[in-house]
């Protein structure tokens, strides 16, 4: 079995823990680090203090690195996600290649409860509230790059997490007690983060206001979640072949969609979109299941991501991809941060100009955007059908053809109304404020002003 070590606190007690009990359990035990490269000299010093407890203990090293930073850039993600992005396909690359048959990391209740947080802020259903899982299967066909409901029932290797019910705070005192030391990862209290911003300030004020056992508490609804997601797995094993038609791979039918309960009628939404690849949001799921049940309703369709689009038709509701070949008024720029683009189709120049938290008082602050929440590059387009954008001072995220209608945008002005994405959330759109969920919070920590200067 692998350890995977950062050189932290929480991974050096699980290595030390497993130590102890590999006689009793009967394991073998080696060490698995995988360096990110984010912090130059201190990630190096990190991986040298890895292979060398590794030596201490007379273990097996494997050690790995990779270009994080240019991962994120590449595929546009958020460093932290592109840094557990490789890093998982590292661990997968162990697994499959079959020396190890499990993978223990070092994840804390602690870990837990700060998952659970974010995902509720963000929004999320009985999944997401499910949080981080025990244990996560690794097949051949899917790297584990989130917890995926689909690979729990596979046989396959193993990542697991044996300190989930463990207070982080509980490990330094064991650690202090045998005379082993670790590495302190200054990134852990940069509060531009919001992991961070969550674990210094959110839950230590929860804790003195609210609850002092709020992390117990939020663990225990992940907990809570992961029995309720496996029954509903059943169940929409159950009722998708019922209602999603198996020949042509795209329709719904609406009598059978309909008959079942509410809950279950969300789920098989989602679980058809996520056959075609698509990861459809509440806002999608509650918009299809409108247009089949109201045949009444004028509209006969609804967009929905990477431009696909759901046409009711009698009784069934039909996935269909439009054409691949792209409109003539179709246009995407790259943003650097900094950085600008000329854009003919608009005529006019893009601009992101990062802003130091000590500038931000010069700017409008519901025009800044959290430089952490962003992707390192973005992309300036037209919007497209099924876009959603959260206007500040509004109770959730909107359609952007439905803000259109409201300003009373027509024509071709309308279809090549600019956009800026990061990822693939919608961050800014021409004539409105920043998005609600991207904007900076507070004058602390970086920003992101968006600008359009025309020709």
């Amino acid at each position: 079995m692998g350890v995977a070590v950062s050189g932290g606190a929480d991974s050096v007690a699980l290595l030390r823990l497993l130590l102890e009990l590999r006689k009793e359990v009967g394991i073998v035990l080696s060490v698995v680090h995988f360096n990110h490269k984010l912090r130059g000299a201190e990630s190096d010093q990190d991986e040298r203090f890895v292979a060398e407890l590794a030596q201490e203990h007379k273990l097996e090293l494997h050690c790995e690195g990779g270009d994080v930073a240019a991962h994120a850039a590449k595929k546009h993600l958020s460093l932290e996600t592109a840094a557990r992005e490789m890093r998982y396909q590292y661990f997968r690359q162990l697994l499959l290649e079959g020396g190890l048959n499990r993978i223990a990391t070092g994840h804390t209740l602690d870990d837990q409860a700060e998952t659970v947080l974010l995902k509720i802020v963000r929004g999320a259903g009985s999944r997401g509230l499910a949080g981080v899982y025990p244990s996560l299967k690794v097949s051949s066909s899917q790297p584990p790059a989130r917890s995926s409901r689909q690979e729990h029932n596979s046989e396959a290797a193993t990542i697991i997490r044996p300190l989930l019910r463990t207070r982080r705070k509980d490990l330094e005192p064991y650690l202090l007690a045998l005379g082993q030391s670790w590495r302190e990862d200054k990134s852990n209290r940069d509060l531009r983060h919001r992991r961070n911003r969550v674990r210094h300030g959110i839950l230590p004020r929860l804790e003195r206001h609210l609850n002092p056992a709020v992390r117990e508490a939020l663990a225990e609804t992940a907990e809570i979640a992961r029995a309720e997601e496996e029954y509903w797995d059943a169940e929409v094993a159950r009722a998708l072949p019922l209602a999603w038609d198996a020949r042509t791979g795209r329709v719904l039918k609406i009598p059978a969609l309909l008959s079942l309960p509410l809950a279950l009628q969300r789920r098989v939404v989602r679980a058809a979109g996520e056959s075609l690849g698509l990861q459809l949001d509440f806002q999608h799921v509650e918009e299809i299941l409108a247009l089949g049940s109201n045949p009444s309703a004028s509209a006969k369709s609804t967009g929905i991501p990477n431009r696909w689009v759901v046409l009711r038709n009698k009784g069934s509701l039909r996935f269909e991809l439009p054409s691949r070949t792209p409109r003539k008024l179709d246009y995407e720029y790259c943003l650097s941060i900094p950085g600008s683009v000329q854009v003919q189709e608009t005529e006019s120049r893009f601009e992101a100009v990062l802003v130091s938290g000590n500038a931000a008082g010069g700017y409008n602050p519901e025009n800044l955007l959290d430089r952490s929440l962003l992707a390192p590059e973005l992309k300036v387009r037209n919007w497209h059908a099924g876009d959603r954008f959260w206007p500040l001072h509004t109770k959730g995220p909107k359609k952007i053809k439905e803000l259109l209608q409201q300003q009373h945008v027509t024509g071709s002005e309308r279809k090549l109304w600019p956009v800026v994405v990061s990822g693939t959330d919608v961050v800014w759109v021409r004539g409105f404020s920043a998005a609600t969920r991207s904007r900076l919070p507070s004058a602390e920590g970086s920003a992101v002003s968006i600008r359009e200067v025309r020709l």
